[in-house]
């Protein structure tokens, strides 16, 4: 991408049509009651006051009416996310009305009921918690696998976005469940809503300066952007605020309002009575890590650092999202791009311009339009940097060069840097139950949480990057199975690869979704299948293992019995037509191209037969061939395989400690 920059400690855009104003804050069409709070505003330090811009709003528009969404009004009228959801706590109904279940995400919690059951509704509620960096001390863990016993359905649900999610929770037991969580200095504040969720950084312990620089600037991120006036407290735990110091720099950096970017004398400073269009996500990370998908982030943040490994600054990457709406090609995901690198110091005010930015310019009449994603692709990068560049108070440098991204799962043992390791431990879909639950609590009540000492159990290659969201029976979008289809899903894929010979540590990335809104990022996938109707998936096919190529949509309304037919020629040709052996799948696809692939998928009648002599190598004799033979054709598989199956199984359960 070829970018100009310039010198200059200020800038005025290029577009002639953009004419800005003072920045005054979003009018209320009502008075309401609001706290106020003594602001400290500090000169800016890039600038001389004879060259200083003010931070503007929006472009001069007609003095019409600005249509807007039913949620923009219920914020508006709600007294800072509290009323009417005080209210509706306290009714006797199971469930709370629409006006509470909107500002209830903002608190962290989601109303559900369970799809699975006919009849009247039984109402339940999802919490997510807050977890900068995916960061859980033995306490809060301990309070959250207590709590799912005592109040959920018994299993924790790890995120992609580094968070835990509680389900089943009854509404008459959420201000107990809430306000366990936060005495135990946890918090589900901003986990949902039309706010910045929870900020990713890479969840490894290494003691290395850019990995530790990632984790602090995740956590300033997140201190920077949470919500000021206290609704969460009130609901919960009657106003009665935890409190924790905050570093120097982050509360200066909220407080600055040299470039009018805050709402003065309000509660919410950065925030406003409004809050933002809608969900915004951030990740930090480190050169080559891409453990937390960087470009699928409203804002991607990378460290730079010098050849010592000081680090020095930050890549800034913005515009990425992944959610769509079927069949409204207006709706798309999309990767971020860079949009210049700012220095170490200057992070906290890069990144709350930005913020500001899609707050006064995205869209708040159609939600399906809100995210930055769609405001970074109508105006294009240029024109997006130069107007955060007007609250920024200066010019973006040019970005670094930056080496290839790579995925890095961390699973098994590693060294930390500093004599000590640390494990990690593959958790199907993030769902923590059953016996891994168990022992991972005696573990944490045992030893410190970051002692290590949890083996990693035998992981299928083709599990190990795959994803689902939780998707039935409890989330309202769900239009198929994710999380419970998906273990079948990838069965059948490994009898594909053995069908066809491909090797078994060969993988391909696989994510999957209950419908287009793309919580597991089925759209960054290999193979990404959509839900698209009743047992029934859209395929995507074309993204690469380590999450930088935006995947297509290929064929739709692909039944779930049929998955075979589309798998299988798809994976044979892989294995046969693929130039070199580390052609991965992803992007095997994008070079024959889908109106090839397509074409071979429809013609398919069959891997070519060979010959299936009963002197494998597998097998010492032609008895014990003939036997396997047997049993393997009742189970609708070839010897080969049941064999293959029946020799990792044995060894699965060595590993983990079962075998004799």
């Amino acid at each position: 991408m070829t970018t100009s920059f310039g010198a200059a400690n200020t800038v005025v855009p290029n577009d002639p049509q953009i004419q800005f104003r003072s920045f005054n804050g979003l009018k209320s069409s009502h008075s309401s009651a609001a706290l106020t709070r003594n602001l400290r505003v500090f000169q800016i330090p890039y600038a001389s006051r004879s060259t200083l811009v003010r931070a503007v709003s929006t472009p001069l528009k007609p003095q019409t009416e600005t249509k807007r969404s039913k949620v923009e009004i219920i914020k508006e009228h709600s007294n800072y996310i509290r009323y009417p959801l005080n209210e509706e706590l306290l009714t006797d109904a199971p469930n709370i009305n629409e006006s509470a279940t909107q500002l209830i995400k903002f608190h962290g919690s989601y109303q559900q009921y369970n799809r699975d059951e006919r009849g009247a509704k039984s109402y339940s509620f999802m919490l997510r918690t807050k977890n900068p960096c995916g960061k859980v001390s033995n306490q809060l863990y301990l309070t959250m696998d207590d709590l799912a016993d005592q109040f959920g359905i018994g299993t924790l649900r790890l995120t992609t976005r580094q968070t835990f999610q509680l389900h089943g929770v009854l509404k008459k037991d959420l201000k107990t469940v809430m306000s366990s969580i936060i005495k135990s200095m946890g918090s589900t504040l901003g986990a949902c809503g039309d706010l910045n969720r929870n900020v990713l950084a890479p969840p490894a312990p290494l003691v290395r300066k850019d990995y530790l620089f990632a984790q602090e600037t995740a956590d300033n991120i997140a201190t920077l952007l949470t919500p000021q006036s206290g609704f969460y407290y009130d609901i919960w735990v009657d106003g009665e605020q935890v409190v924790t110091a905050e570093p120097p720099e982050v509360v200066k950096a909220r407080n600055d309002n040299s470039h009018g970017t805050n709402f003065p004398d309000s509660p919410e400073p950065i925030y406003g009575i409004q809050f933002l269009p809608r969900k915004f996500k951030i990740a930090v990370t480190v050169p080559t890590d891409n453990s937390v998908d960087i470009l699928t982030n409203d804002i991607g943040v990378v460290v730079i650092s010098d050849e010592n490994g000081e680090p020095q600054g930050f890549n800034i990457f913005v515009g990425g999202g992944m959610g769509r709406t079927h069949r409204l090609e207006t709706t798309f995901p999309r990767l971020g791009e860079l949009l210049g690198y700012v220095p170490k110091e200057d992070i906290l005010y890069a990144v709350k311009a930005i913020v500001v930015t899609q707050r006064e310019h995205g869209r708040r009449d159609d939600r399906k339009y809100s995210r930055m994603k769609y405001l970074v692709s109508s105006w294009g990068i240029e024109k997006f940097r130069s107007v955060v560049e007007q609250y920024y108070g200066k010019k973006f440098e040019p970005p670094h060069e930056l080496p290839e991204w790579e995925f890095k799962s961390f699973l098994g043992w590693h060294e930390q840097g500093d004599g000590g390791l640390f494990c990690g431990l593959h958790v199907d879909n993030g769902r923590i139950a059953g016996k891994m639950k168990k022992t991972l609590r005696e573990i944490i009540e045992k030893y410190n949480l970051n002692a290590g000492l949890l083996l990693p159990r035998y992981v299928d290659p083709l599990n190990q990057t795959a994803m689902a969201c939780p998707a039935f029976p409890l989330c309202p979008l769900a239009i198929t199975e994710a999380e419970r289809g998906i273990p079948d899903i990838l069965k059948r894929v490994r009898a594909v690869f053995e069908k066809v010979c491909l090797k078994y540590n060969e993988s391909v990335v696989i994510r999957i979704t209950g419908c287009p809104n793309g919580c597991a990022r089925p759209y960054m996938a290999e193979l990404g299948l959509v839900g698209d109707g009743p047992n029934s998936y859209q395929i995507w096919l074309g993204g690469t293992p380590n999450q930088t190529t935006l995947a297509r949509s290929f064929m739709n309304r692909v039944k779930v019995h049929d998955l075979e037919k589309v798998f299988e020629p798809l994976f044979y040709y892989w294995k046969h037509k693929r130039q070199t052996k580390e052609e991965s799948f992803g992007e095997f696809t994008n070079r024959m191209g889908f109106e090839k692939l397509q074409e071979l998928v429809e013609k398919w009648e069959g891997p070519v037969k060979t010959s299936t002599r009963y002197n494998l190598r597998l097998f010492a004799d032609k008895e014990t061939y003939e036997s396997m033979d047997e049993l393997a054709k009742l189970q609708n598989k070839s010897a080969h395989q049941l064999a293959i199956e029946v020799i990792r199984n044995f060894v699965a359960s060595q590993q983990n400690g079962k075998g004799v």
